[in-house]
């Protein structure tokens, strides 16, 4: 009865990757010209938002909202940053080029904690297969960024986002405590997807997976 019981809720979750995956949210989108430049960037199995560092038309400043003054003495050039969501251990686990252990991987599967992932640009990212270009209004680019903040865990009685620790996997990214529980089917590829969703982009019904953010924000229409 248990092997039974696996294999139905086994059979429910690739029912929902394949037709979630396939189901376009908010289809009316259509890019902005001359709008806000966004990026979604991928590495073929985790996705990452990338926006302007600095945002002139709505005021948004990175930097600002970290709080951390040696991260603004550092990046202050920098042009874009980088935000990404996902589990501690497997975050953890991965770094010094290594593979997560088997309980890493396992204890994503279950309600487990989270970290955000900061990783700063000199330049905009490179195009290509993992990377899809955005120009979105400055009121869906506010609702991004309030997805974004939101996901943060809040800040200290100085105003700082806690850093979990003072290293990342280059001398360019840093991990930040996070708010949410992280488990199969709230995943990193998840986080992304539901931030397009709550800014008006264009997005999947459900995205545990990489693939489905970035075929769903390809097919925006770049005309308005």
């Amino acid at each position: 009865m248990m092997h039974r019981m696996r294999m139905a809720v086994f059979v429910a979750f690739v029912l929902l990757v394949l037709t979630g995956s396939l189901v376009p949210v908010n289809r009316q989108f259509r890019q902005t010209p001359g709008g806000v430049p966004v990026y979604l960037v991928s590495n073929g199995f985790h996705t990452d938002v990338v926006v302007p560092l600095r945002e002139a038309r709505t005021g948004q400043d990175w930097l600002r909202e970290l709080g951390q003054p040696a991260l603004t003495a550092r990046f202050g050039r920098a042009r874009f940053v980088a935000f990404g969501w996902g589990n501690e251990g497997f975050y953890l686990g991965s770094m010094g080029g290594r593979l997560p252990g088997p309980g890493a991987v396992a204890g994503a599967l279950l309600p487990s904690p989270t970290l955000m992932h900061v990783n700063f640009y000199p330049t905009p990212p490179d195009s290509g297969r993992y990377v899809v270009p955005l120009r979105i209004s400055g009121a869906q680019y506010q609702r991004l960024t309030a997805y974004i903040r939101a996901s943060f865990a809040a800040p200290d009685s100085l105003g700082a986002r806690p850093l979990r620790q003072a290293t990342g996997y280059s001398a360019h990214d840093f991990f930040f405590r996070a708010t949410g529980r992280y488990h199969a089917l709230r995943t990193c590829n998840d986080w992304t997807n539901r931030g397009l969703r709550w800014a008006g982009l264009r997005a999947a019904l459900k995205a545990p997976l990489a693939a489905p953010v970035l075929f769903q924000a390809r097919r925006a229409p770049r005309e308005r």
